[in-house]
């Protein structure tokens, strides 16, 4: 079954290996030379002033981030399952919330942003996702940070990378925290998260807020290589060789290039045979079709064609379907894929299949090599 789905990626077998070995015990000398070489690599890809590794998922460094980086009132931005979180987390923790509320397939103004700022004094936190997986939608937040910091340059900016960190390169001049989660473009199993902090954020933090997710006691430890509490060991051994692997390869330009061009070209491929990208500014972390058919194509895919790819919640259950492109993901594979959906169209009677989606994703993928003059 190849897994096509936003989250989780799939995990390779180099990854799968490292992570086999002998269990390693945390408080070690061992695995703290292998927790520094992670944070080295770690600085690199977030470009950010300080990194901290929690053993959670997404939700608690979301949790981490809104605890001890907004200490009055949230403004958060809800285009999507995610973005609503942000506003239940503060709330759940006594923090009032302002909440921008759009359609899953439209980005956030930095207009409407800056106007709630000139009549809300008490926000000091903003707290909203570069790519928003419920339906695949990239938000402004670079121009949006660099407003909010020319209004009040101590309103945190809270950003959701969750699908965006290791998918492209993020300006993070004016992003206070940075979050990441192993299960996505890091190509890791669940459980492990990441914050990238600014030094602004870190004055914030103080003495930090909470207990286990007390950012200013991991900031501590984790400059000496270790955690406050138990380190995931088995998960950060993977994200180092993960981290080395992308070197390996070419190094995160490299990355971040065959990501956007595989997502171009699956977009391509898919509006060549008719179907539609539902958000008006598309992440590039996945391809995401709104359609009546949506879930008799997604099943066929599973069923047929050994692809899985992931639905819709909510309101769009049943009438998107999303197609991941995070990751080290082999060519032949997006063909496959693209290449299903045309013959599934195909015995659907809305088309005649002639090749069209392999064809387009070809070109546009292979575009810059096909532009070269011969020698």
């Amino acid at each position: 079954m190849l897994l096509f789905t936003p989250g989780p990626t799939p995990v390779s077998q180099n990854v799968r290996n490292a992570m086999s070995d002998e269990t390693m015990h945390h408080r070690t000398p061992e695995f703290e030379a292998i927790f520094e070489q992670t944070r080295k690599h770690l600085f690199n890809l977030f470009a950010t002033d300080e990194i901290v590794m929690l053993a959670s998922t997404g939700t608690g460094a979301m949790e981490a981030a809104v605890i001890n980086l907004c200490h009055k009132t949230l403004l958060s931005v809800n285009s999507g399952k995610f973005g609503e979180r942000f506003g239940k987390i503060a709330l759940a923790n006594g923090l009032k919330n302002i909440e921008i509320k759009n359609e899953w397939d439209t980005p956030v103004s930095v207009d409407a942003i800056v106007e709630i700022l000139k009549t809300n004094s008490d926000i000091d936190a903003i707290a909203v996702q570069i790519s928003e997986s419920a339906g695949g939608l990239r938000h402004p937040v670079e121009e949006l940070a660099k407003a909010v910091k020319e209004i009040n340059p101590k309103i945190m900016i809270i950003a959701d990378g969750i699908t965006a960190v290791g998918v492209e390169r993020i300006d993070v001049s004016n992003i206070d925290c940075l979050i990441a989660g192993s299960q996505k473009a890091l190509m890791l199993p669940p459980g492990l998260s990441i914050l990238g902090l600014s030094n602004a954020g870190i004055e914030k933090i103080g003495t930090g807020k909470g207990y286990y997710l007390n950012l200013a006691s991991e900031i501590k430890k984790q400059r000496q290589n270790t955690t406050a509490y138990t380190a995931a060991t088995t998960l950060i051994i993977g994200l180092l060789e993960v981290l080395q692997t992308i070197e390996r390869q070419g190094g995160l330009g490299v990355l971040y290039c065959n990501t956007a061009r595989r997502a171009k070209a699956t977009r391509a491929a898919l509006e060549a045979i008719g179907l539609h990208i539902y958000p008006s500014t598309p992440a590039k972390s996945m391809t995401t079709i709104d359609d009546p058919d949506a879930s008799k194509i997604r099943s066929s895919l599973k069923e047929e064609y050994g692809v899985n790819v992931a639905g819709g919640q909510d309101h769009l259950k049943g009438k998107i379907f999303r197609i991941n492109q995070m990751g080290l993901i082999e060519i032949y594979e997006s063909l496959w894929v693209v290449n299903s959906i045309e013959l599934i169209l195909h015995r659907m009677g809305r088309l005649e299949y002639a090749g069209i989606a392999s064809k387009v994703y070809n070109e546009t993928y292979f575009k810059s090599a096909l532009e070269k003059k011969e020698i």
